[in-house]
């Protein structure tokens, strides 16, 4: 494609050529490995036009953003630094995406913020105080299904999905919604909590597919959306202690005036701000993406071998002292959620991997981790299997008992491929397809504790 801009012609595909002869040849690099990268190139290139960048600029960022995923393409920015740069710093009517599009994308964030933050609040408006024990159940159990329809929104607009996409989205949230408001849960039953539990995974993962656009069987894809995860996360921690430092000195100010803002604060202030924020913490991943670093993969270089001492440490303790691991709920959860962690820190460890690397100290790391939660997740599995024969299955149990099975398959054959991929037997890129493609197993298993647990356990 060849595009004139200004007094100079553009040729997108001069420039995809050249970044591919930096590939072609390399040692350990085949065509097909060029192939697929250029696929993943041209999609990223794709998507940055559709929201109004020129095409050399897309091609700049997108080699930028895929710098992070490849070393050929972090040689190609190395080696035209100066013009990516430029681009960078360029104001935003220079850059190829014009104040308009800025402006609409602006409105249409703070739009459904807003949106976001009223529908957390309509409930308690309708009649549903939130903090009445009797009610408390319902935001307990609705909380994501009032927010996470516009972060789906969110995406849908942006990346343009079509309407079979939207449809699907949409059913998912429409039997959450059935699930959480239909059945007749007891009062303060185990079921409401495991249903509460597990319906934002089953919702976020839906969103996923509406921020991939519909192409959720692309791995590189699903590891985009990995991504977007964490760094969401870490933007919305950040927005969190803003807004606890906001609303402490609002209080503060107002008291020493004699005038009480607390009720405002902590009933209106504090839900709307939250949920607003969710959105907020999306836009900003959005809007910083593939201009700097990911923070999540930063973290995780920091935190993985620390959670790795912590975890060999730990097992060496359990052996020098000879004790039994004998869990009750609040172990398990903590356990359970130690898992989770470190899951966390292998998927974020992985994105931040060229995937061209030779094997190094950060592989030997990963697997250490990965092997110590894995006789981690047996000691607590044959806890569970130990106190299932001698109480009987709960729901909770139960539960505990499916979610640690799914991490031990999910954590063995990630140790396996880990393994293989350090002595020369397995390609990086197959663990990182396993990584990716097991997300729908969590969806599912979440899903089914959310919809068939309650019937199942008399919704107790």
């Amino acid at each position: 494609m060849t595009t004139t801009i200004g007094d100079n012609t553009y040729d997108l595909e001069a420039e995809i050529a050249q970044w591919r002869s930096f590939g072609v040849g390399r040692p350990g690099v085949d065509e097909a490995d060029v192939d697929e990268l250029e696929d993943h190139l041209r999609s990223h290139i794709d998507e940055l036009s559709e929201v109004g960048l020129r095409p050399d600029e897309a091609f700049l960022v997108a080699v930028k953003r895929m710098g992070q995923l490849d070393e050929l393409s972090r040689e190609y920015a190395r080696e035209h630094s100066e013009r990516l740069w430029k681009h960078l710093v360029l104001a935003p009517e220079e850059s190829g995406r014009s104040d308009a599009a800025d402006r609409r994308e602006l409105v249409v964030v703070l739009g459904l913020a807003v949106a976001a933050a009223i529908a957390v609040k309509l409930p308690q408006l309708l009649g549903q105080p939130l903090d009445d024990p009797d009610t408390g159940g319902f935001y307990l159990r609705n909380a994501s299904l009032l927010v996470l329809p516009f972060l789906a929104g969110y995406f849908a607009w942006k990346r343009a999905v079509g309407w079979t996409v939207l449809a699907a989205v949409g059913v998912v949230f429409a039997a959450a919604a059935v699930v959480a408001n239909v059945y007749p849960y007891g009062g303060d039953g185990h079921t409401e909590i495991l249903t509460a539990l597990h319906l934002p995974i089953v919702l976020w993962i839906a969103m996923g597919v509406a921020y991939v656009g519909g192409s959720w069987r692309s791995s590189s894809r699903r590891m985009d959306f990995i991504r977007f995860s964490g760094e969401w996360l870490v933007y919305y921690v950040l927005l969190g202690l803003g807004g606890g430092l906001l609303m402490a000195f609002t209080a503060g100010a107002f008291d020493a005036i004699g005038v009480d803002a607390e009720v405002f604060v902590f009933e209106w202030v504090l839900p709307a701000g939250a949920a607003g924020a969710v959105i907020v913490a999306a836009w900003l991943v959005e809007a910083k993406q593939g201009v700097i670093e990911n923070i999540a993969p930063v973290l995780t270089r920091i935190f993985t071998p620390l959670f790795s001492l912590l975890l060999v440490s730990f097992l060496v303790a359990l052996v020098v002292t000879t004790t039994r691991l004998d869990v009750d709920r609040d172990v398990l959860i903590f356990f359970d959620l130690l898992l989770v962690v470190v899951l966390g820190l292998l998927l974020y460890s992985l994105s931040a991997r060229p995937p061209q690397a030779s094997a190094g100290l950060t592989d030997w790391l990963s697997i250490s981790l990965i092997v110590s939660a894995l006789v981690i997740d047996v000691l607590v599995l044959a806890a569970i299997l130990g106190r299932i024969s001698e109480f009987g299955f709960s729901a909770n149990k139960t539960a505990a008992l499916g979610e640690n099975l799914v991490l031990l398959a999910n954590l063995a054959w990630a140790a396996w491929l880990h393994i293989g991929f350090t002595r020369h037997r397995y390609r990086f890129d197959r663990l990182i397809r396993w990584q990716t493609s097991y997300l729908p197993v969590y969806a599912l298993w979440a899903a089914f504790v959310a919809i068939a647990f309650p019937p199942l356990f008399n919704f107790d």
